[in-house]
């Protein structure tokens, strides 16, 4: 892969998770699972999510439960390269997220994770998410009980 091509890359992968979290906070993410492959895995939580179709579902699920605001921010984006068709990019995500519309009162983050996603380049010249695994690094029961 050339320079140039690592650093087009590179920012179509940081505008694709930019996008995809825009999504998510603006419209509770109905639809976003065309960003995974049809196989990809979304861990969230204890049960790994497999496809496409169960990603949707769980998308679908968390919007009929009622209006959620979250602001899911990304910083610290790292890409690293496995030939010219896949990728793992690394971020921290910062999650603010409340049950209610804006504006709602001013809280501590849900939680600080660390955000690793494995991204293929599908046949069209798509980058696609395979894999999206979150690490917890500081949530608020973790907050509360050093607090105490």
């Amino acid at each position: 892969m050339t320079p140039e091509q690592t650093r087009i890359d590179s920012q179509t992968l940081y505008a694709n998770l930019a996008d995809y979290w825009y999504e998510v906070d603006h419209f509770g993410g109905h639809g976003t699972s065309v960003c995974f492959t049809e196989d990809g895995i979304f861990h969230a939580g204890a049960t790994p999510i497999v496809g496409r179709a169960a990603i949707e579902e769980f998308l679908v699920k968390r919007v009929s439960r009622g209006p959620r605001t979250s602001r899911h921010i990304i910083t610290n984006f790292r890409v690293r390269f496995d030939g010219d068709d896949k990728a793992m990019t690394t971020c921290v995500l910062i999650l603010h997220a409340a049950d209610g519309t804006p504006p709602l009162p001013l809280t501590a983050p849900v939680g600080i994770f660390d955000l690793a996603d494995r991204w293929v380049k599908n046949a069209d010249g798509n980058w696609l998410v395979a894999d999206r695994s979150f690490v917890p690094v500081f949530t608020q029961a973790a907050t509360a009980a050093a607090a105490s």
